[in-house]
C-alpha cells in the first residue's frame, strides 16, 4: 500500500531517510530564528525558536533511533563502515546530545536563556556545524555507496 502512494519507499532498506530531514530543517530554522530574536529583541521570535528547537530535538531523537536501528542491516563494505558510517554515527550522536542539552536549557529558561545567551547561541552554531559534517557523511553513504537503497534497484514506473 505504501509503495503505491510513495513508490520510492519500496527501494529503501529502512525508514531513516524518510525522517532525517525534518530535524535538520527544524534545527537550522531554530538557530536562525533564535539569532533573529536576539538581534531584534523579539519575544515572539524567541518563542518560535523554542518551538522549532523542541520539534528539532524530537526529530533528532527519532532520526538517531532509526539510524541506530538501521545500521546493522546496511549493505556496505567493512571499510566504508569504518571510514564513513562510524564517523557519521558519532557526529549524529553528538548532534542529538547537544540538541538535547540546548533544548533542556531553553525549556528551563523559557523561551531563551538570558544568562549565558552567547554560550547558547554559540552552541547553536556548533550544532549547525556538526549537522553539516554528519550530513555530508550521510550523503556520501547514500549517494556514493547506496547505503539504505536496494542492492539492485529497479526503475520506478510512475505511470501506474
Amino acid at each position: 500500500m505504501i509503495e503505491r502512494l510513495l513508490p520510492g519507499v519500496g527501494g529503501l532498506q529502512n525508514i531513516h531517510p524518510l525522517v532525517v530531514h525534518f530535524p535538520i530543517a527544524f534545527l537550522y530554522g531554530a538557530s536562525l530564528i533564535y539569532l533573529l530574536a536576539w538581534i531584534r529583541r523579539s519575544e515572539a521570535l524567541k518563542w518560535t525558536g523554542l518551538w522549532m528547537l523542541t520539534l528539532g530535538a524530537i526529530g533528532a531523537a527519532v532520526s538517531l533511533a532509526t539510524g541506530l536501528y538501521a545500521e546493522p542491516g546496511l549493505m556496505i563494505s567493512v571499510s566504508v563502515r569504518h571510514q564513513l558510517l562510524d564517523r557519521h554515527k558519532h557526529l549524529m550522536i553528538a548532534v542529538s546530545v547537544l540538541t538535547g542539552l540546548l533544548t533542556a536549557w531553553a525549556l528551563v529558561a523559557r523561551p531563551m536563556p538570558a544568562r549565558g545567551r552567547y554560550v547558547f547561541l554559540a552552541g547553536l552554531l556548533m550544532l549547525l556545524g556538526l549537522i553539516a559534517a554528519g550530513g555530508d557523511l550521510g550523503g556520501q553513504l547514500v549517494y556514493g555507496y547506496n547505503a539504505g537503497g536496494d542492492a539492485c534497484p529497479q526503475p520506478i514506473d510512475f505511470r501506474k
